[in-house]
């Protein structure tokens, strides 16, 4: 079987003097273009509007620039750092021929100087020199970061505006609950869906009604959290619409067999799918590391610690993971994982830190159902 490439070096053979090597330093005002051009000896910088034909423009220019020196052409490599931007260029650039990747930001070895020196200029030396050393085939010199189609990209947005919607609902709620606690009512709850009209009814502990402001406060503060539970209920009526209209979709497939698993739903499933099971990556350890749920040693010498979790994957992922794991160990009492669990905490272990390894193999058992259809030992399943 082939090996799964996990971008941390190119597999394509380099061929420096038919090839033009370009960066680009993206920000709102200006982009800055540093590139390496067969035939000249200078590396040259140029400082661009943000716009994608004037980039292409100064591309197809090196181009010919290399020509009359002597070099055909075969190929443009372009770099960017992954950022606020997106993926956008990067597809633009391939929809014309151009070899485009996105570069892992924290995968560029920096200077570890207290105050070191910090701009556009010196950064697109960095990426220069790490993008070239990707290029040669060389591990280590940075990463890039797998570019989504934009249909992959929509179908991450439900799961996360309502991630943020749940959390506006919270905070209006706590403003809420606030209010009421200031005014000394307490046998109140505001969720209620007769609430608002029990608004105008309610006394202080004075036997005063709500003053006119606040009470104007209150039914606002009320109508906004109608409306975000009506915009909640219409995510989670498209979602099902769309794993009922097309279940033999590939991720909607991979949404229902999780979904099947007794204590993972819905919602779950669909972020899990979506952020991480979805992705091709290389193994076990990529999908954990993926997550941000591997460790982090600190060993120099005789020194021996664990500074905790790296967190430097997905933090959906994580925190969903964590969540999971221990609804897991509620609902799968009989798995293989769970009996695992307790005999780690029967010993001594604490339960905080177990729960972590717990969310870190049940992932890799979900990428490994997903992909192979190897059911976790002892978990039950719904009927399909």
């Amino acid at each position: 079987m082939r090996p799964t490439n996990d971008l941390s070096r190119s597999l394509a053979s380099f061929a420096c003097d038919a090839t033009v090597i370009a960066v680009v330093e993206l920000s709102k005002k200006t982009w800055l273009v540093g590139g390496i051009v067969p035939g000249i000896n200078r590396h040259p910088e140029k400082k661009i509007d943000p716009n994608e034909q004037a980039l292409l423009r100064l591309l197809c220019r090196w181009r010919d620039e290399a020509g009359k020196a002597g070099h055909t052409v075969t190929r443009i490599a372009v770099a960017l750092e992954a950022g606020r931007d997106g993926f956008w260029l990067a597809r633009w650039l391939r929809t014309r021929g151009i070899e485009a990747h996105v570069i892992h930001p924290t995968s560029i070895p920096v200077s570890r100087e207290h105050r070191r020196a910090k701009t556009d200029r010196l950064d697109i030396g960095l990426l220069k020199r790490a993008f070239l050393g990707w290029l040669r085939g060389e591990p280590g010199h940075c990463s890039m970061a797998a570019i989504p189609t934009l249909e992959e990209e929509d179908a991450k947005r439900p799961t996360r505006e309502r991630q943020n919607l749940v959390g506006e609902r919270t905070r209006i709620i706590n403003r809420l609950k606030s209010a009421f606690t200031r005014l000394g009512i307490r046998a109140f709850n505001p969720k209620l869906r007769r609430a608002p009209q029990r608004l105008s009814a309610l006394r202080t502990p004075e036997g005063q009604p709500i003053p006119p402001k606040t009470l104007a406060e209150l039914q606002r503060e009320m109508a906004r959290l109608r409306f975000i539970g009506d915009q909640i209920k219409e995510i989670e009526r498209a979602r099902l619409g769309e794993l009922q209209s097309t279940p033999e979709r590939r991720p909607h497939a991979m949404v229902l067999l999780v979904a099947r698993i007794r204590g993972v739903g819905i919602e779950t499933a669909e972020m899990l799918v979506n952020e991480v099971l979805s992705r091709n990556l290389r193994d076990r350890r990529a999908v954990a590391r993926y997550a941000g749920l591997t460790g982090s040693p600190d060993e120099s010498g005789r020194k021996r610690r664990e500074k905790g979790l790296a967190k430097a994957g997905n933090a959906r992922v994580r925190r969903g993971m964590v969540q999971l794991a221990w609804r897991f160990l509620k609902f799968q009492k009989d798995s293989a994982l769970a009996q695992w669990y307790r005999s780690r905490i029967d010993n001594g272990a604490r339960k905080t830190t177990m729960v972590v390894a717990v969310a870190r193999k049940l992932l890799v058992e979900l990428w490994r159902l997903v992909t192979t259809g190897k059911v976790p030992e002892g978990v039950v399943l719904h009927a399909a």
